[in-house]
């Protein structure tokens, strides 16, 4: 299928979807880190930690539905299944079993900073070729920062 009106010309559309694409990959596994630390989360504070990994999802979901959105609006079919996800993902393994406050509290960081950086990468490449794209990535960074920010804050 190929659309007849493209919003965005073919030499842009193709690179901005290879940032889209590499973006949507971090978007699904940090979606997956979180709702794997929100399940198997223990410790003080556990309901605190556990009620915030929910809300950080719901952002991450929400940023993970736009950019593949946009990947189809500018005529690309978005990649999101499972054995794309787990060979191309730039975030770290989660570990297995039940994980300490502590250590959850470290590895969502880790894996939100991790997705930050790859969106912010996108964001400066985009500025030359999809100005609509990078706006969205640059609200999604927006949000996830602030959950970073959150999250870290509570690190010893």
């Amino acid at each position: 299928m190929e659309f007849k009106r493209h919003v965005l010309a073919e030499d842009k559309a193709k690179p901005t979807a290879k940032e889209l694409q590499k973006n949507l990959i971090a978007l699904i596994d940090l979606s997956l880190v979180l709702k794997q630390a929100h399940w198997n989360v223990v410790g003080k504070n556990f309901r605190a930690v556990h009620l915030q990994l929910d809300e950080i999802l719901l952002t991450t979901r929400e940023g993970t539905d736009e950019v593949a959105e946009r990947m189809v609006m500018i005529g690309f079919s978005p990649d999101g299944r499972s054995e794309t996800v787990a060979k191309e993902t730039p975030l770290a393994k989660y570990a297995t079993g039940f994980v300490g406050i502590d250590d959850t509290i470290q590895a969502v960081a880790d894996a939100l900073a991790t997705t930050i950086g790859e969106l912010r990468k996108s964001i400066e490449t985009l500025d030359d070729l999809d100005l609509i794209s990078q706006d969205m990535l640059i609200a999604t960074s927006s949000q996830l920062e602030k959950h970073l920010w959150m999250v870290q804050a509570q690190e010893e």
